[in-house]
């Protein structure tokens, strides 16, 4: 009974309001929306009481512990090659234990964390007694504040980052005439400012202007490396150009007069519950105006790294509060942020593997201990992208904005390459289907908008040949899914249909965790090292066959978590 009262803790209902299936009025009452009454219909029996089911739960008992001791071992004081890496830890504050705050990413948002805490409060509560005390608009207070925060944050670098937010907002309205030429204009520029940053962001203003050599000795701001976080900024950039070039369009055609009233009453209902619905609405051209622009860019909650919006759903709701908006779910949401930083904590005092990968400290390990050190820094990346991204969603939520939660499935909840990008960072996979897969042509011509999207999200992610070869091969590891997933439905309603899939799906999880481990855990070396402690002696493919066993036990209950989803209408797709 009491377990019931923590689900709000881990269930995906009380974590975004786009998950759960919508109740509507009928005749007959209120009942769920077609969709979900569907996916209910198309759910199995319940397998959690079977025979088979406790076999897996009595194999659950006994593996995961000994992941966490193989990791804890691999971080222990007592091993071999903790004086490797031991200067890069740090004093705690649980149980007399070091911290493993090596992160340079992690590390500046954890010594800054009770600050943007105490900021969230302050920032909510101004805005409501401006906006409420004057005839200021929320646009023009987000612009106004959103300058500040940015000057506050970049420094005199916020002139670059002004810079080419001018010039792409010149571009859409130079060219409006043109689409195609404007659209290509938009991602020449915006991709080719990726690179102008990483050879570039620290060239001297003096050089480009004497004049304006004087900047060089001004202040830079508690972030130097504004470069990092303007890859958000470009995603938005993109998004009000491609917006804007679609509204004008219809503009022209004559489909929509400049103040249409289509949004108003009849659809009114499906703009304030769909998403997509709001980043498709129709808006006044006068909403494209450069102060909405420029409040949207550095609107204070996601300024620095989303979750992400497009500029659409962004005006929108800043004009309408969404019915999801509400004190329970914030409050609970609230408190899932508070349990989720205090795991990462927990992760942070008893497993230094991020130590142990910057010095490459796992000589004479086991292969089960160095594929806990992968899988425990995956499971940190995760966290550590997660808690920012929560804590600016929870900002947004209590400034009356609705974003997409970006992690909606735990990273070890995974068994699909294709459903994977789906839950993880997912503001960042809806943009990148409206803006670049479905203009490519979508699941029409899988394989090259796979192709183009992932070089992207490399070259997004950094300049790095390493991230542009892992955005290959992740294209590459989904070719095999996608063929199996095509030949073996035809024998959906078999018996052995569901135990095929669980091997497929361990398959995929030992692939995704070796290109994520050579991207952005282990590199090539602790990579190979892996390899090779797994396939060239005995030990390792014992274990090899040990942990394909185990993961098909997990892909079982994976399998039967999201069956338990459809049983009440969900269906994530991921």
């Amino acid at each position: 009974m009491f377990l019931k009262y923590l689900l709000p803790l881990v269930d995906v209902e009380h974590l975004d309001s786009r998950l759960i299936p919508r109740v509507v009025k009928s005749k007959k009452g209120d009942e769920l929306e077609g969709r979900a009454t569907k996916v209910i219909a198309s759910a199995g029996k319940s397998l959690w009481g079977t025979l088979e089911f406790k076999f897996y739960y009595a194999v659950f008992i006994l593996v995961v512990p000994q992941m966490f001791l193989a990791g804890y071992r691999a971080s222990s004081s007592d091993n071999e090659n903790y004086y490797k890496y031991q200067h890069l830890l740090s004093d705690g504050w649980i149980l007399g234990r070091k911290v493993d705050n090596s992160d340079a990413q992690y590390r500046f948002f954890r010594d800054h964390f009770w600050l943007l805490v105490a900021i969230v409060p302050v920032h909510v509560v101004v805005k409501r007694c401006i906006l409420q005390a004057t005839n200021v608009s929320k646009f023009k207070f987000d612009a106004l504040l959103g300058g500040l925060v940015l000057f506050g944050a970049h420094g005199v670098n916020s002139l670059r980052i002004l810079t080419h937010i001018a010039i792409m907002y010149s571009i859409v309205h130079l060219f409006k005439r043109w689409r195609k030429v404007a659209t290509v204009l938009t991602w020449v520029y915006g991709i080719s400012t990726l690179f102008i940053n990483d050879n570039f962001r620290t060239y001297p203003i003096g050089q480009i202007w004497s004049v304006l050599a004087p900047l060089d000795t001004m202040n830079r701001g508690i972030i130097e490396r504004w470069d990092v976080f303007f890859n958000f900024s470009l995603l938005r950039m993109i998004s009000y150009n491609l917006d804007y070039l679609t509204r004008y369009e219809l503009l022209t055609k004559g489909d929509v007069t400049p103040n249409s009233k289509k949004n108003d009453d009849s659809d009114n209902e499906e703009l304030l519950y769909n998403d997509k619905a709001r980043m498709d609405a129709i808006l006044p051209i006068e909403d494209y105006s450069v102060v909405n622009y420029l409040a949207y860019m550095i609107y204070t909650p996601l300024f620095i790294a989303g979750p992400i919006m497009t500029f659409n759903d962004y005006v929108f709701q800043s004009k309408r509060t969404l019915p999801s908006i509400k004190k329970p779910f914030i409050v609970w949401y609230a408190i899932r942020f508070a349990f989720t930083v205090l795991f990462m904590e927990l992760i942070l005092h008893f497993f230094y593997v991020v130590a142990i990968s910057k010095t490459k400290a796992w000589d004479n390990d086991s292969p089960f201990e160095i594929s806990m050190i992968g899988l425990i820094n995956l499971n940190i990346i995760w966290f550590k992208l997660m808690i920012p991204w929560r804590l600016f969603r929870l900002w947004a939520l209590l400034d009356g904005v609705d974003t997409p939660e970006n992690m909606i499935r735990c990273v070890d909840n995974n068994y699909s390459a294709l459903a994977f990008w789906r839950a993880w960072h997912r503001s960042y996979n809806k943009w990148v289907v409206r803006y670049i897969y479905i203009p490519l042509g979508g699941s029409k011509n899988r394989v090259l908008t796979s192709l183009a999207v992932f070089s992207f999200v490399a070259v997004w992610h950094d300049i790095e040949l390493k991230l542009l070869l892992w955005g290959w091969m992740i294209v590459l590891f989904l070719l095999p899914e996608m063929f199996a997933s095509r030949y073996f439905a035809q024998f959906k309603d078999k018996a052995w249909y569901r135990h095929i899939c669980a091997l497929g799906g361990a398959v995929n999880i030992w692939l995704m965790m070796i290109a994520n481990l050579f991207g952005f855990c282990l590199g090539s070396d602790g990579t190979k090292k892996l390899l090779t402690s797994m396939f060239a002696t005995w030990s390792g493919f014992l274990f090899v066959l040990l942990s394909f066993m185990s993961l098909f036990v997990g892909v079982q209950i994976m399998f039967e978590i999201r069956e338990e989803e459809k049983r009440k209408g969900i269906d994530l797709k991921c």
